[in-house]
């Protein structure tokens, strides 16, 4: 299970350097750039495919019962989650491929994009740490931290709903597509917070809320 977990940890660190190579391109209309993080995504996927071989082996070889179980299990999981990171990264990568050379982000909104492209590398890291750690403490605080990522995405939308916005329909369905691929990608990350919680304790984190 500890090789597992590094490994997933390391796809943690894989979908994060996307999501800020991603967000470069975005903000700086770097072709080459998002080029690069979509021919780069194939080593994630031959991680994830190399994580659910060994979820399955300790399947089967090792018969685990209970906590262990649990942990293996969780383990597939885990995967998919840090899948649909990546995937949410490519995502924005090609976003700024598809509108290249122009600038997708209307200056309005480019730091809004900015602070959510550092708040989501923060959290795979810390999606890294609580697996690395598998403390259930970590996992809790990582869960916290998400709710700057979803003040942000709300306040993008009173920019784009304000009467002075001038850019159009199609800078608005990009700024908002945009958006919610930062939402999500910091969800998945809460997603596997919660997983680590429900591993390490056995309860989900709204049981130890009662408990305590």
């Amino acid at each position: 299970m500890a090789a597992l977990n590094a490994l997933l940890g390391e796809m943690c660190d894989i979908v994060g350097d996307e999501m800020e190579q991603a967000t470069q391109a975005l903000l700086e209309a770097d072709l080459e750039l998002a080029e690069q993080v979509i021919s780069d995504h194939d080593q994630l996927t031959e991680r994830s495919a190399r994580a659910e071989e060994m979820a399955f082996e300790l399947l089967a070889l090792q018969a685990p019962v209970a906590g262990d179980l649990r942990s293996v299990v969780g383990g597939f999981q885990l995967v998919a989650e840090v899948d649909r990171m990546g995937a949410l990264a490519l995502h924005v990568a090609k976003v700024a491929r598809r509108r290249h050379p122009f600038q997708v982000l209307p200056e309005e909104v480019a730091g809004y994009f900015v602070e959510m492209g550092r708040l989501a590398v923060e959290l795979a890291q810390s999606a890294h740490n609580v697996l690395e750690s598998q403390s259930y403490q970590d996992a809790l605080a990582l869960m916290d931290d998400d709710d700057a990522m979803d003040d942000l995405h709300r306040h993008l939308f009173t920019v784009m709903m304000d009467r002075e916005w001038q850019h159009g329909v199609a800078a608005a369905v990009d700024v908002t597509l945009l958006g919610r691929y930062y939402e999500r990608f910091a969800d998945h990350a809460v997603s596997i917070a919660r997983r680590v919680v429900f591993q390490a304790t056995g309860k989900t984190p709204e049981q130890l809320d009662e408990v305590s």
